[in-house]
């Protein structure tokens, strides 16, 4: 994420343009159960999991959490639509810091690393994304934007520390299929089959990408889903089911999603370095179909 925008400007765009009617159309309930937000422990040789909730307009979640392998579970507690973009904030900057450089024009400081996180699920839906943090000071964000301000100026954005940590490292998740970021597309290593899955999520591009997978409504297809995009008139012809937010050059991390069979599109709405538009707009939209 390097341009000569301001960060609000390059990344506001990655889910502005499809928030609104996915809001009021997958708007549901916010869930009564009570959740716990801390660290608990996955099942041996796993990555210990975070939980987090979002919800209008903040994040509830712990505010430190170890160094290492990361399971982080986001739950949309809504109504709005929300994801989580995690922000690695480099040479002893705050989250105070972060506030700052969003208030004001220029280029994005060279101190901020998009290192992904969950993206959007539909309200009520978990999201996750597993990956490796070193210790730092991080920031919590959502960049989406209901027709108005972008959440974080509301609210949604939260310090968080990484600390040092002496366990052993946790194995990577024993992956279904890669998927591959580029300028502008997506390559996955092999056909997606039913069931629950997890995807490796790499970014090979020469600038930021991301992973929205949205699960389209039946009949519909990705060519459906970009026309909808365009225009917003009617229901969206599909549900955001999560994936991974903005990736810096050569990151990588996985997500797990539930694949019922049927189609689904591959999407990423961050906004181009050179020109601003939407990646969608440059060809990053990929129909799959999963049996």
């Amino acid at each position: 994420m390097r341009s000569t925008k301001t960060i609000a400007g390059l990344i506001v765009g990655s889910l502005a343009v499809a928030t609104l009617a996915f809001s009021s159309t997958f708007a549901q309930s916010p869930s009564r159960a009570t959740v716990t937000h801390a660290i608990t422990s996955a099942a041996p040789a796993k990555a210990p999991i975070v939980r987090v909730s979002g919800m209008d307009f903040s994040f509830d979640a712990p505010d430190v959490i170890p160094a290492g392998l990361t399971d982080f579970r986001f739950l949309n507690k809504g109504p709005a639509l929300h994801h989580m973009q995690i922000f690695k904030l480099e040479g002893g900057k705050t989250v105070d810091d972060l506030r700052a450089a969003l208030a004001n024009p220029g280029p994005p400081p060279a101190w901020v690393k998009e290192v992904g996180g969950p993206n959007a699920a539909a309200p009520g839906l978990e999201s996750n994304a597993t990956l490796t943090l070193e210790p730092g000071n991080y920031a919590l964000i959502c960049f989406v934007d209901i027709g108005g301000p972008p959440h974080f100026m509301k609210g949604m954005i939260r310090a968080m520390r990484v600390a040092p940590s002496t366990d052993a490292s946790a194995p990577t998740p024993k992956v279904d299929a890669t998927a591959t970021l580029f300028d502008y597309g997506f390559k996955l290593s092999s056909p997606i089959q039913a069931g629950t899955r997890t995807i490796r999520v790499l970014n090979s591009g020469a600038q930021h990408h991301e992973i929205e997978l949205v699960q389209l409504s039946p009949g519909a297809s990705a060519a459906d889903f970009l026309k909808w995009v365009g225009k917003m008139d009617g229901p969206p012809p599909g549900k955001p089911l999560g994936g991974v937010s903005g990736l810096d050059v050569g990151g990588s991390q996985y997500f797990t999603a539930d694949f019922a069979p049927g189609n689904y599109a591959l999407v990423c709405f961050l906004p181009d370095a050179k020109d601003g538009k939407p990646h969608f707009a440059h060809g990053m939209i990929q129909q799959i179909t999963v049996n």
